[in-house]
């Protein structure tokens, strides 16, 4: 058997290499656009392929989360998402470089799922509020993510170099800490389900959250770096630090996570992180400046950060739904956001530039506000 320290790092170390290989994907998005000759609406739509692979593979993964165990569905999808983001690097066109992104993001989504579900189970079997600890751990390795990108800019890296590298060492270290041999708990699919179910009742409303975070944090992931550039006329380099400075920031706030969230309760939690990501996009959109950009994005991490995990805890103990259906219905939405967030930005940046686009976060931000006590426990 073994302890509660290895069992929280096996989970752990799952979200650090999940959140990894998204932030070695989104430092080098401007890398991938100049190489394809990609304005904004193109870039818009390359991304929506990735949000489709990723909405596609919610309820999959569900699926098997319930019928095979989280925990050996996560170790599965974790190898064949290392791959996918490989598989990026090694296309020589427009066509390959969509496919391998529609992998890519199926990876990340069914990760994503399974991985939560996993999580969910330690949860209980540690008897502590710890997904926000989890949800900071793939924090982190989104950070050490675009951190590494922005070295592997600085050093002139070649895409595939630069993939091949952080996604072995990544895989390989983090896939060996959590192959403890976990147990998880199997489900049969209720009779009934749909195939690709959607969140009802309060679980809705717990979708509509998520959805507003984390489209917010797919559109700083994937377009910080675009808006420094642009709108702050900031270096290629400098811009790979915008999405460094929100993951610190979201790394902070969830290490932290559990004692804000035992202290203000739930839905005064969120309210709270509503209202700081209202202060980030302000912040970030208005003086068009580099360094007060930075302090915005900090101020967006520390927002979302406790989102998230309030949805999934939330999600994963309904007392009415399975765990793994409940939080593929909730990653629907939540997830779905952070992948259909992007190539909004990018169609709305269009018609108003990338620079106002950002305020479409704001009001969203503030709906979390209005609508924060769906996150009281069932």
């Amino acid at each position: 058997m073994f302890s509660l320290r290895r069992a929280w790092l096996a989970v752990a170390a799952m979200f650090f290499l999940n959140g990894g290989l998204f932030g070695s994907w989104a430092s080098r998005i401007p890398t991938v656009a100049s190489h394809h000759d990609l304005d904004g609406v193109r870039l818009g739509l390359l991304l929506l392929v990735l949000a489709a692979g990723a909405l596609i593979s919610f309820p999959l993964a569900g699926r098997a989360s319930d019928a095979f165990g989280a925990a050996r569905t996560t170790l599965a999808i974790a190898v064949a998402y290392t791959l996918a983001l490989m598989m990026i690097a090694c296309a020589f066109n427009l066509w390959m470089t969509a496919a391998a992104l529609f992998l890519f993001g199926a990876g990340h989504g069914a990760m994503d799922v399974t991985m939560n579900s996993w999580g969910g189970e330690a949860e209980r079997f540690i008897e502590k509020p710890v997904m926000s600890s989890f949800h900071a751990m793939w924090s982190l390795g989104a950070g050490v993510g675009a951190a590494v990108g922005y070295m592997a800019v600085r050093l002139d890296l070649s895409l595939l170099a630069h993939f091949a590298l952080i996604g072995t060492v990544m895989s390989v270290s983090t896939i060996w800490l959590a192959n403890i041999g976990w147990q998880s708990e199997t489900r049969p699919r209720p009779a009934g389900t749909k195939r690709f179910p959607l969140p009802h009742g309060i679980l809705l409303w717990v979708g509509i959250i998520a959805f507003c975070s984390s489209l917010g944090e797919g559109a700083v992931a994937d377009w910080s770096a675009v808006f420094l550039v642009t709108v702050t006329s900031a270096t290629m380099a400098q811009g790979a630090i915008g999405y460094a400075v929100f993951s610190m920031a979201m790394v902070i706030m969830r290490l932290i996570g559990s004692g804000v969230i035992s202290w203000l309760g739930p839905v005064s939690a969120a309210r709270f992180a509503g209202c700081s990501a209202s202060i980030g996009v302000l912040l970030a959109v208005l003086p068009a400046n580099f360094m007060v950009a930075l302090l915005g994005f900090f101020f967006l991490g520390i927002g979302y950060a406790l989102i998230m995990p309030l949805a999934f805890s939330r999600a994963a103990n309904d007392s009415d739904t399975p765990p793994g259906i409940a939080i593929a219905s909730v990653a629907t939405l939540g997830y779905g956001g952070m992948l259909l967030g992007p190539p909004l930005i990018g169609f709305v940046a269009h018609f108003v530039t990338l620079h106002y686009a950002f305020g479409i976060l704001g009001l969203l931000a503030l709906l979390i506000v209005f609508t924060a006590s769906s996150l009281e426990p069932s």
